[in-house]
């Protein structure tokens, strides 16, 4: 549990190996991986990664806080930046996901700080 006014952290990263789009979870030690989701680019991986991360926050049913390395991805997230394409349709999911609660936050880090990015960097294979 979290301590009184803090969020819960979940992190997220998405990648892309010639097998298909990848993405880890990790919150509170606990890590989530999914391989093998298909053909697609590093930054569709990402927004499967954050919509996953979301659907894990809103079942915790605490606050919580997004953490990722992709700052196209959280800038779009945020509306900062047009989402075009199949990214649009990642936006809208995400928005109707959290259009009836209290919103994730969203920070960037760095790719060294994600500790998503670094579950993904020690599977086989890397």
């Amino acid at each position: 549990m979290t301590r009184p006014g803090e969020r819960v952290k979940i992190f997220f990263d998405g990648g892309l190996r010639p097998e298909g789009m990848e993405y880890a979870l990790v919150c509170r030690g606990e890590r989530r991986v999914r391989q093998g989701l298909g053909p697609g680019t590093s930054m569709t991986a990402e927004w499967l990664a954050l919509l996953a991360a979301t659907h894990w926050a809103l079942a915790l049913g605490e606050p919580a806080v997004l953490v990722g390395d992709s700052a196209a991805v959280i800038a779009q997230a945020r509306g900062r930046v047009p989402a075009r394409g199949d990214h649009a349709a990642h936006l809208a999911e995400w928005r109707a996901l959290v259009a009836d609660g209290p919103r994730p936050a969203l920070r960037q880090v760095k790719r060294a700080q994600n500790l998503a990015g670094i579950a993904l960097d020690r599977l086989p294979g890397r």
